[in-house]
């Protein structure tokens, strides 16, 4: 692509690598004249700014020479007098060499002109500096001369040798060598390269092609090899570039043959030592790769011949191109298309005949597009290669890659590029931790792993935590609990007794103490009297059993019009509702709260409710928690003080399937109203009820900014839990949530990240449908390798895009596919096993536990549901049902709530499917299904793919109106003629009143569509016979 443009009758030089900003000085060329044939000529150095879009170039400074140039250098010498923008060298006619200063050329102040030196015979037109020594410059003309210059002292310069060869010859080139700063190379018109040796000041060998027809025009040394270098030849006879190497110096290595015509001048790329430029005769620009020996790229051609190509320095995928037509241009070997230049040239001849009024738009044609696209090079040029390159990998491998520690060049056989794959572990303290889990959950041995947890706790909350999550593990866990929470059966009966024996010592009193002397004496006489024999005793206590005892006093039974009459009537009369009444109101409660007992459990509710209704006692809600069982209120009413309390009581009262949502209701209103204040106690409520998910949610409140020590200690405490879990239901149990399916796909990366890639997979759930675990789940297998062989590969996680056209087929390619008819029905995703580690075992004991209960915090998962199906309700089970010594799991109470089990009974979902095609229409819609796959297959503008979709769409609604039997068919008579009937195998013909127009068929389609009915004919004659329609 052309980048900028000058147009100059000029020799060129670019700026040294080391120069910023990048400049293109140009010479008044001495090998062209102007119409005025004057000799005079003018240096110029224009800034070359590749971030303006003009092809214009900023002139920064301009000098008046009193002769023309041959040639032009620019070296980056910089010592003494001379300032950092180095120093240019012009060779003109009559032997005069010219030193310039860039600075002083720039900024327009001091004199630019260094020195003028004629020492040459002729015309100066080899120039080169050394590239180790910016000092020496060479310098070469006729007759075989050849100079050295030391610009620290001009007076007297150096020859490389003498002049005793013969014939003498004109110097076309010189090069200094890249790797050895002592050799200097010439080319002379003969076709010879003669190698200097400045350290012997004799030539050491001599380069010449055998068929003495080469023309040497140029030359360059290797960037990298230092005994390589390339001719170039001028005679249209012998129009190549030969590879030379001094070590076999008998026949050129390669010879690169495509130019037609003398080739006048190449270049060598200094960042890509296998890119080689070369102009000719031919008006071609032509990039080689020296390692195939092929052309990369190819500028069109040029209109005139290019005389002299030369690489930037500082930039590699720039080059210029000095025509004798009078122009400079800049290309960019990065090919792109020349529209926007094209257009912008056509703009500026359209603003010359606009007139006012705006130009019809310009019409390119096809041919002339395509030929204004410059293909990039065929190869990525070394300059764009890494020399090193660092990436890390999933599982945590870095992958690096470098240079050799031997050049290329210098290597005889192909060097073996080296990528190295490493295992980078960042958290080991996260692995070690990991791999303890691990292993707990592997062996069974999860009890000694909490007791260690709890040894191991410095918070006195994380303490009780992991005492709890102990308890999941063990039997008669409702006890336990309520031992953790403070409260104990065999130290309250303690307590108690010694308060009831403080009471009586108190209490004591004289007539206490001769009631227990009549006592003891009374039990001495019984011990005496059951010394006699069975059959007096029993004969004595027969006659005294019927005697009325004399002793004794009557009782009587009010009769009056007082509150104890009216209560003796009511009782005399069984009415014990009126009774019980009359008691409470006079604040007899035992009397009511006995009377109400004889009457049933109805009117018992009753007055124990309006006997706490009366009662305001510390005590009384308490007591009316436990004798009503209304275990939701006082979980919202109660004070979050008392959460233990509040806790032990639904440990100890409340019901095995309402436990799980009591103890949720509770942790969630412990986190909600406390203000972070006991978010930290709300996790042993969840912990009671199993509820993973919430425990989840509660700890991701706590940890906003989950580290990997964080998330391991929350993975701890969901596997011991959910270990629970599955011993207490089998591998088949909860599935996981939303919230703890992401932080076990988080914990499961984080392992990956450290290269624990087994691990990581053993920790997903394994029917989890949810797309990051199955892509994750993918990658794992995946990047193991040989380490899951004999394992299912997993199914593929992404969706598959059928990339081009397909041959048509009418299972897989009908257009009906991008049609689906909207009253299908879903089907639901199977249900999702329990989430601990596959790699796992079972604990060899049997607790009793409970099941998570999630029955608020579950979501839909399938917004899509027939009516009429309603799925099976999931079950939960709270510690209540944890069978003690004397209970056993098949006589715990069917729980409910909303936990999903595997094992469910769903009805079969309905499906809705359109009718079938009758068969005297499947010809009709074979033919219609061909039709669009053609013209599909044809289209290329989207305007004409919406039209194929609007026919498909047109298409689908004939099809239902065949299948309901709403269009009936007509005779052949009816129709247009562009759409006579078609023939059936039984001599029938059916035909319906539609065209393709009426399809919405688009017109420049048309014509296949006749194309394809035409041929439908003759494949209907293959259906069954059908009768007439």
């Amino acid at each position: 692509m052309k980048l900028k443009e000058l147009e100059r009758q000029a020799v060129q030089v670019w700026s040294p690598a080391s120069q910023y900003p990048v400049y293109l000085a140009t010479g008044t060329s001495a090998q062209q004249l102007d119409a005025s044939f004057s000799t005079n000529g003018t240096l110029e150095i224009f800034e070359v700014d590749f971030r303006d879009p003009s092809l214009d170039l900023k002139r920064k400074g301009v000098l008046s020479a009193s002769s023309r140039f041959h040639k032009l250098i620019w070296g980056s010498f910089g010592s003494g007098l001379l300032e950092a923008s180095g120093v240019i060298a012009g060779g003109g006619d009559n032997g005069m060499l010219t030193l310039y200063n860039v600075t002083h050329i720039l900024s327009s102040g001091k004199e630019p002109v260094i020195a003028r030196r004629q020492k040459h015979s002729g015309a100066v037109r080899a120039l080169d500096f050394n590239p180790f020594q910016g000092n020496l410059l060479a310098s070469g003309a006729n007759d075989s001369e050849i100079f050295i210059w030391d610009l620290n002292n001009l007076s007297v310069p150096m020859t490389p040798g003498s002049k005793s060869q013969q014939p003498l010859e004109d110097i076309n080139a010189l090069s200094w060598n890249r790797q050895v700063q002592h050799i200097l190379s010439s080319a002379h018109p003969s076709g010879k390269a003669v190698v200097w040796d400045l350290r012997k000041n004799e030539p050491i060998i001599k380069v010449s092609d055998h068929s003495n027809r080469m023309h040497c025009s140029g030359l360059a040394w290797h960037p990298d090899v230092a005994t390589q270098l390339v001719l170039c030849s001028e005679d249209d006879r012998l129009p190549v570039i030969q590879l030379w190497d001094l070590r076999f110096a008998s026949s050129p290595l390669k010879v690169l043959e495509s130019h037609s015509r003398g080739i006048l001048s190449v270049s060598w790329s200094q960042a890509d030592a296998e890119l080689l430029l070369s102009s000719a005769k031919d008006n071609q620009i032509l990039c080689w790769n020296l390692g195939s020996s092929e052309v990369v790229y190819k500028l069109p051609t040029l209109s005139s011949w290019c005389f002299d190509v030369q690489w930037c320095p500082r930039d590699p995928l720039v080059f210029s191109a000095a025509s004798f037509d009078g122009w400079i241009n800049l290309y960019s070997v990065m090919g792109r298309s020349w529209e926007v230049q094209q257009m912008r040239q056509a703009d500026k001849i359209s603003s010359s005949f606009s007139k006012g009024q705006p130009l019809p738009p310009l019409q390119v044609p096809k041919q002339v597009a395509q030929a204004s696209l410059i293909p990039p090079l065929k190869k990525p040029p070394k300059w764009m290669r890494r020399p090193a390159g660092v990436s890390f990998a999933f599982g945590g491998k870095l992958v690096t890659f470098g240079l050799p520690s031997t050049p290329v060049h210098q290597v005889s056989q192909p060097c073996l590029r080296l990528v190295f794959i490493s295992q980078v572990t960042t958290e080991p303290e996260f692995l070690t931790q990991s791999a303890e889990l691990q292993e707990a959950l592997g062996s069974g041995n999860l009890l000694n792993y909490c007791q260690n947890k709890i040894q191991q706790a410095s918070l006195q909350s994380e303490k009780m935590l992991w005492q709890f999550l102990k308890v999941t593990l063990e039997k008669d866990s409702r006890m336990k609990f309520l031992k953790l929470l403070g409260y104990s059966k065999d130290e309250l009966q303690k307590k108690v007794a010694t308060w009831l024996r403080s009471d009586l010592r108190l209490g004591e009193s004289p007539q206490s103490k001769g009631d227990d002397l009549n006592s003891n004496r009374q039990q001495a006489f019984s011990i005496q009297t059951s010394k006699h024999t069975t059959w007096e005793a029993s004969a004595s206590s027969a006659f005294f059993d019927e005697l009325i005892p004399q002793n004794m006093t009557p009782w009587e039974i009010p009769i009056t019009e007082d509150t104890e009459g009216l209560l003796s009537r009511a009782l005399l009369l069984g009415e014990l509702g009126p009774a019980v009444e009359l008691c409470l109101k006079e604040e007899r409660f035992a009397d009511a709260i006995i009377l109400a007992q004889a009457g049933g459990s109805d009117l018992l509710k009753q007055a124990q409710e309006r006997y706490l209704a009366k009662k305001k006692t510390r005590i009384a809600p308490l007591l009316a928690c436990i004798i009503q069982k209304n275990w939701k209120d006082m979980v919202c009413a109660c004070s979050l003080k008392n959460w233990r309390e509040a806790l032990a009581l639904l440990l100890t009262y409340s019901e095995p399937e309402k436990f799980p949502e009591l103890c949720d209701r509770l942790g969630t209103r412990m986190e909600q109203e406390s203000g972070w204040a006991l978010t930290s106690e709300a996790r042993l409520c969840y912990v009671c009820s199993g509820s993973v998910e919430r425990l989840v949610e509660c700890w991701a409140k706590c940890q906003p900014a989950s580290s990997p020590m964080a998330l391991q200690d929350l993975m701890e405490k969901v596997m011991v839990l959910n270990r629970s879990l599955e011993l207490l239901w089998g591998p088949d149990g909860v599935s996981p949530g939303p919230a703890t399916t992401y932080r076990i796909t988080q914990y499961a990366n984080l392992l990956a990240a450290q290269g624990s890639l087994a691990t990581a997979m053993s920790y997903l759930p394994t029917d989890c449908d949810q797309l990051p675990v199955q892509q994750l789940r993918d990658r794992l297998f995946h990047a193991q390798g040989s380490g899951v062989l004999g394992q299912q590969s997993p199914p593929f996680p992404f969706p598959r895009v059928v990339v081009g056209a397909t041959p048509y087929s009418q299972e897989t390619s009908s257009p009906r596919l991008k049609f689906q008819s909207s009253h299908q029905v879903p089907i639901l995703p199977p249900r999702s096993r329990i989430f601990t580690p596959q790699s796992s075992l079972m604990m060899p004991l049997t607790p009793s536990h409970l099941i998570s209960y999630q029955g608020s915090r579950m979501q839909n998962t399938s917004d899509y549901r027939p009516s009429g199906v309603q799925e099976a309700q999931p079950l939960p089970l709270g510690p209540a049902v944890r069978p003690g010594p004397q209970d056993s799991l098949k006589n715990a109470p069917v729980p409910k709530g909303n936990l999903q089990r595997k094992k469910q009974c769903q009805q079969p979902l309905e499906k809705i499917d359109r009718k079938e095609l009758p068969p005297e229409h499947q010809s009709l819609k074979i033919s219609f299904e061909a039709l669009l796959q053609r013209c599909s297959l044809s289209a290329t503008d989207l305007k004409t793919k919406r039209k194929l979709d609007e026919a498909a769409q047109r298409l689908e609604c004939l099809y239902d109106k065949l299948c309901e039997g709403t269009v009936s068919t007509l005779s052949g008579a009816h129709l247009p003629p562009a759409f006579p009937p078609s023939p059936m195998a039984n001599g029938h013909t059916v035909s319906l009143p539609i065209s393709l127009t009426d399809t919405g068929f688009p017109t420049e389609y048309r014509h296949v569509a006749w194309t394809g009915l035409h041929n439908s004919r003759r494949e209907s004659s293959l259906l069954p016979s059908m009768p007439p329609g």
